[in-house]
C-alpha cells in the first residue's frame, strides 16, 4: 500500500538508546518513516568500569529530537494533526532517581553497562541461601547481577546522601529510562505521569514475572521501599498526553524496552520466533509464547511485551551480550585504530580473516551464558604478521561467536534448534559481519531492508492502543516488510574449528581470572591460519 502522507494517520517514537536519542514518525498503514531526527549521547566514565549519562541530556534530547522532527514534517507539509500516538523504547536496566518535588535528578543515570556495583552484587549474593546468584531467578528470571537495576539503586541508596535523603523525605522517584521519559513528556512535576510497562520491569530484580507485579518479598530483600516505584502498566495503553511540547495532547500510549521493542518490529509474535539486536552491546530474543521458560544454560527468563491491559504477557529467553557494537567504538576512540566506525568493514575485508588472533572484548564483564563481572577483555594469538585489518577482523568475530554461544544455550533449553535469525541494530549494515555471522551460526541470518525494528515495534504498541486504534497487529494486517537473507557459505568442518578454539579461550580466560593464572589462561591459538570469509 503507497503511503498517503497527506492523510494517513501516523504514530511516532521515541528511541533512546545507549548512545543517541531519536524521534521517527512512521506511517501507521504501511509502517513506512515519514521524518526522523537523530543526537547522540554523551557517556562519562568517572572511574574504570563505571558508566553514566545525564538524565537532563537525554530528556533535553527527546525534546531537541521532537521539536526538529516536527519542523521536517512541516517542510514535508504534513500536519502535525495526523500524529495519532507516541511510543517509548529505552535502554533497559539504566537507573534514575530524581525529585518529584523539583524533577531535578539526584544523580547521574547509572547505565546498563555500568560495573560500580560489584561489590554491592558480592554483598547480595553472601546473604542468599547457599550464596546462589540465582537465588531469585524464580521469581524473576534473573541472576543476582550488575546488569540489572536493583542493584544500582541499592548502590544509590548505600553511597549518595542526596538519594538517601530524598527517599526519607518521600521525595524520591525511581525508574528505569521509560518511567523518566514518560513522566517528563506527561507534565514533570505538573501531573506527570509514573509508570513503565512489563518488559522494563521485568529487569529490575524486584519484579516477578508470574504475578506481572512488584514482589514485596524482593523489596525486602534489596531494602528497597515500594513506594518510590513506578506504576506498572501493559506496553499498549494510554498512560497519559503529551504536555509542553508541539504534541501537545498526543497520547503517550506505548512502552517497550528497546529489546521487546525490536521483537515486536520484527513481527516475531509466534512462538518459536527470535531476533538478535546488534546495537552497543548484542541481545537475542526468542519468543517463548504464554508462559516463562526456564533456564539451565546461563540465559534470562523475561517478560517480552504485554500488548494491552487485558491481554496476556508474552515471555521470551534472551542472552545478552554486554560489548558489540561497542567495541567498535573502542577500536576509534581509545585505540585508533579507525577514524569511523564504518571503517571497520573495509579494514576487516582487506585480511579475510583473523589469521589467528583472538578478541574476547569483556570490557564489562561477560554476561550469558557466563554471567563472569570480573572477566576482563584479552587479545591473543597475536604474531608479527599481525596488523589492525586482522583485529578489526577478530573484533568482528568476537560479535559472531558470543552470539552463537547465546545461540547453543537458546537451543538446549527450548529443545528445537532455530532455522533462521532475524537482525537490527546498527551493525547490521555491515554485511561483512552479516555473512560472518550466517556462517558461525549455520543457519541464515535475515535482515529487513528498513532497519528501524526497534522504533517501529514501539509505534507499533501505540498505535494499537486502546482509545488510539490506529494500527492493526492481527495477522493479516501486518506491514510486509521487505528483507535481504545471508545464507551460510564456508565450510563447516572450519567454522567449528574455530568456535571451538575461541569457546576453550572463553573458559580458560574465566578460570584464570577466578582461580589465578596457574590454574588456567588464554587457549593457545591454532597455528594454522583461518580460513578466509568466503572460502568453500
Amino acid at each position: 500500500m503507497k503511503a498517503n502522507a497527506g492523510t494517513d494517520p501516523l504514530v511516532a517514537a521515541v528511541d533512546q538508546g545507549t548512545s543517541s536519542t531519536r524521534f521517527l514518525v512512521f506511517n501507521a498503514r504501511t509502517a513506512e518513516v515519514v521524518s526522523q531526527h537523530q543526537v547522540e549521547i554523551t557517556q562519562f566514565f568517572p572511574k574504570e568500569g563505571w558508566v553514566e549519562e545525564d538524565p537532563k541530556e537525554i530528556i533535553q534530547s527527546v525534546y531537541d529530537c521532537i521539536e526538529r522532527t516536527c519542523e521536517k514534517l512541516g517542510q514535508l507539509n504534513i500536519d502535525l494533526s495526523n500524529i495519532k500516538a507516541v511510543g517509548v523504547t529505552n535502554q533497559r536496566e539504566t537507573t534514575v532517581v530524581w525529585d518529584k518535588g523539583t524533577g531535578e535528578p539526584l544523580y547521574n543515570a547509572l547505565v546498563w553497562l555500568d560495573l560500580r556495583t560489584q561489590s554491592t552484587v558480592e554483598r547480595l549474593i553472601n546473604k542468599s541461601p547457599g550464596k546462589n546468584k540465582n537465588h531469585l531467578k524464580p521469581k524473576t528470571g534473573l541472576p543476582i547481577s550488575t546488569y540489572f537495576s536493583a542493584v544500582k539503586l541499592r548502590w544509590l541508596l548505600d553511597n549518595v546522601e542526596e538519594v538517601r535523603r530524598a527517599v526519607e523525605e518521600d521525595r524520591a522517584m525511581f525508574g528505569t529510562v521509560d518511567s523518566w521519559i514518560i513522566w517528563c513528556l506527561s507534565g514533570n512535576t505538573d501531573g506527570g505521569v509514573h509508570i513503565t510497562d512489563v518488559s522494563n520491569a521485568s529487569r529490575t530484580l524486584l519484579f516477578n514475572i508470574h504475578t506481572l507485579d512488584w514482589d514485596l518479598e524482593l523489596c525486602r530483600y534489596f531494602d528497597v521501599p515500594m513506594d518510590i516505584l513506578p506504576k506498572v502498566r501493559s506496553s499498549s495503553e494510554i498512560y497519559g498526553c503529551m504536555k509542553s511540547s508541539s504534541l501537545s495532547g498526543v497520547p503517550i500510549s506505548g512502552c517497550l524496552g528497546d529489546q521487546s521493542a525490536a521483537l515486536v518490529g520484527q513481527m516475531c509474535f509466534k512462538e518459536g520466533h527470535a531476533k538478535n539486536t546488534y546495537g552497543t552491546g548484542c541481545f537475542l530474543l526468542r519468543n517463548t509464547g504464554s508462559k516463562p521458560v526456564k533456564s539451565e544454560h546461563g540465559l534470562l527468563t523475561t517478560v517480552a511485551y504485554q500488548l494491552g491491559r487485558d491481554q496476556p504477557a508474552c515471555y521470551a529467553l534472551e542472552g545478552s551480550v554486554a560489548i558489540a557494537g561497542a567495541v567498535v567504538r573502542w577500536l576509534k576512540d581509545n585505540m585508533g585504530i579507525v577514524k569511523s566506525t564504518a571503517e571497520i568493514e573495509k579494514l576487516a575485508a582487506a585480511a579475510g580473516s583473523s589469521y589467528g588472533c583472538y578478541f574476547v572484548p569483556a570490557f564489562s564483564g561477560l554476561y550469558a551464558p557466563y554471567w563472569e563481572p570480573s572477566a576482563r577483555g584479552i587479545i591473543c594469538g597475536l604474531t608479527q604478521f599481525t596488523n589492525k585489518n586482522h583485529l578489526a577482523f577478530a573484533a568482528l568475530e568476537a560479535v559472531c561467536f558470543q552470539t552463537r554461544e547465546i545461540l547453543d544455550a537458546m537451543n538446549q533449553d527450548s529443545g528445537v534448534p532455530l532455522d533462521q535469525l532475524w537482525v537490527d541494530g546498527g551493525m547490521t549494515s555491515n554485511r561483512l559481519l552479516m555473512q560472518l555471522q550466517a556462517d558461525i551460526l549455520c543457519i541464515p541470518v535475515v535482515r529487513p531492508t528498513m532497519a528501524e525494528s526497534t522504533a517501529l515495534g514501539v509505534a507499533m504498541a501505540a498505535g494499537a492502543a486502546e482509545g488510539v486504534n490506529v494500527w492493526d497487529l492481527t495477522t493479516d494486517h501486518l506491514p510486509q516488510v521487505v528483507s535481504e537473507t545471508f545464507v551460510p557459505q564456508i565450510n563447516p568442518n572450519g567454522r567449528l574449528s574455530r568456535r571451538a578454539v575461541l569457546k576453550q579461550t572463553l573458559l580458560k580466560w574465566i578460570i584464570a581470572l577466578a582461580f589465578g593464572p596457574s590454574l588456567g589462561g588464554p587457549a593457545e591459538p591454532s597455528t594454522e591460519p583461518s580460513r578466509p570469509l568466503r572460502s568453500a
